[in-house]
């Protein structure tokens, strides 16, 4: 039972077995529409009627450049073949996110077997298999989250293997793979420059002169992105490089429903933000929203830095109060997934830790993930949803830690061409 294969395949049934069971208890009916009732599914369904990239409330309101353009378009298939809103396309799309989030074992196996050693990546593989958060949202999420977690630990993995085989070729796969990530899900380039970084230090470590085909990388990521970028620029007459919805979502975190003494607003009704959206048309509703979430933070900082704290533990901790609803919960699943969120953070600084002082020379690139990808969340918007992409490096730094007796010699890491001797350990 050490192959990722073979865990990779339980971590399948888990999934599978959790949407049946959880698919049984919702109407047919139900399963057809609410869980497309968001942006990827009115896009999605456009897309599948002949229609451009556009309607992103189930209206006429003209192209949009919302979200990035590959997930709309994997549902749009689904939708093609399967019908649009139906529960079939709800199963199939499931489905594959089911599959994404259990091939995340294989290159999770890869990462924890070179960073720590092979009891690290059983450990990681099957605490994966077992992650409540990747059983709980292929199932609950419609959306590019599952497929965004194996673009993420995938990134890290070929990373790694790069210092192994730094050849032209290798960092040709490289830069298009990053472009095609970015293209589903953008937030994943906040790692991007410690990856690289990283990358440059560990080959000139071992005396190769990596400059130009790191730029040739970086090229590539570019040249895959270009497109999408060229027709937002005819679409909207604008600069908008991926998805263009920053502003409302920084407008959402920091608006004055947040100040107790404003009168000005206290609800935000999704009815409103389409009407408005409608009416104004998305550039000028974008425009409106980023000059109000950017008054609204000039104004009220120190409000907004006590939101961002509460949005980072919430990220977190699932809540931002997670002592009080832990007492006030009755329900023994979600007191579990509180413990499982502390016990997670927990683990992954202990992780982080040990890779310090035993495998210094790989801290760079495992800490991006916890510190760097999270950052815009805690200006923005808070869920475990939004977190879940750096989930399989999470679980990676909680199996090092696990099997920090196994690993801490370092006598894998020198093996397997990293970089390291004993003195690093």
């Amino acid at each position: 039972m050490a192959s990722p294969w073979v865990i990779g395949g339980v971590a399948l049934l888990f999934r599978l077995a959790f949407l049946i069971y959880q698919g049984h208890l919702v109407p047919r009916e139900a399963l057809a529409t609410v869980p497309f009732q968001n942006e990827a599914g009115s896009i999605a369904a456009a897309l599948a009627q002949g229609k451009c990239f556009c309607c992103l409330f189930r209206q006429p309101t003209g192209p949009t450049a919302w979200l990035a353009p590959v997930y709309p378009f994997l549902l749009a298939v689904i939708f093609k073949i399967f019908g649009v809103f139906t529960a079939a396309s709800f199963y199939i799309a499931a489905v594959f996110n089911c599959i994404f989030s259990s091939l995340v074992c294989v290159p999770l196996f890869g990462v924890a077997e070179r960073a720590g050693n092979r009891t690290t990546a059983v450990t990681a593989g099957w605490l994966w298999a077992i992650f409540p958060s990747g059983i709980l949202i292929p199932f609950e999420w419609i959306w590019d989250t599952s497929l965004s977690a194996l673009l993420a630990i995938s990134l890290l993995w070929f990373t790694f293997r790069l210092t192994e085989r730094p050849t032209r070729p290798n960092f040709v796969f490289y830069g298009l793979f990053w472009g095609f990530s970015l293209l589903v899900n953008p937030a994943l380039g906040a790692v991007l420059p410690f990856l690289l970084l990283w990358l440059y230090l560990e080959l000139r470590s071992r005396e190769l002169t990596p400059s130009r085909d790191l730029l040739l990388a970086i090229a590539l990521t570019m040249a895959v992105c270009l497109p999408w970028t060229v027709r937002n620029a005819i679409q909207f007459h604008r600069l908008i490089p991926i998805r263009s919805d920053f502003p409302f979502e920084l407008w959402m975190g920091n608006n004055p429903i947040y100040d107790v003494q404003s009168r000005e607003v206290n609800r935000i009704t999704r009815y409103e933000q389409v009407h408005l959206y409608a009416q104004l048309g998305e550039t000028a509703f974008l425009e409106e929203k980023g000059k109000a979430a950017t008054e609204f933070i000039r104004s009220h900082l120190a409000l907004c830095l006590q939101l961002a704290w509460r949005r980072a533990i919430a990220l977190w901790l699932g809540t931002s109060t997670p002592s009080q609803d832990f007492r006030r919960s009755d329900s023994i699943l979600v007191r579990f997934l509180f413990g499982w969120n502390a016990l997670t953070l927990l683990g992954t600084v202990c992780g982080l830790v040990c890779t310090w002082f035993a495998r210094r020379n790989l801290f760079l690139p495992l800490a991006a993930f916890p510190f760097a990808f999270p950052l815009v969340y805690y200006l923005t918007q808070e869920s475990l949803r939004l977190r879940h992409p750096c989930d399989p490096a999470l679980a990676l730094l909680i199996a090092l830690a696990a099997t920090w007796s196994s690993w801490r010699p370092g006598k894998y890491a020198k093996k397997a061409g990293l970089g390291y001797t004993s003195r690093d350990s």
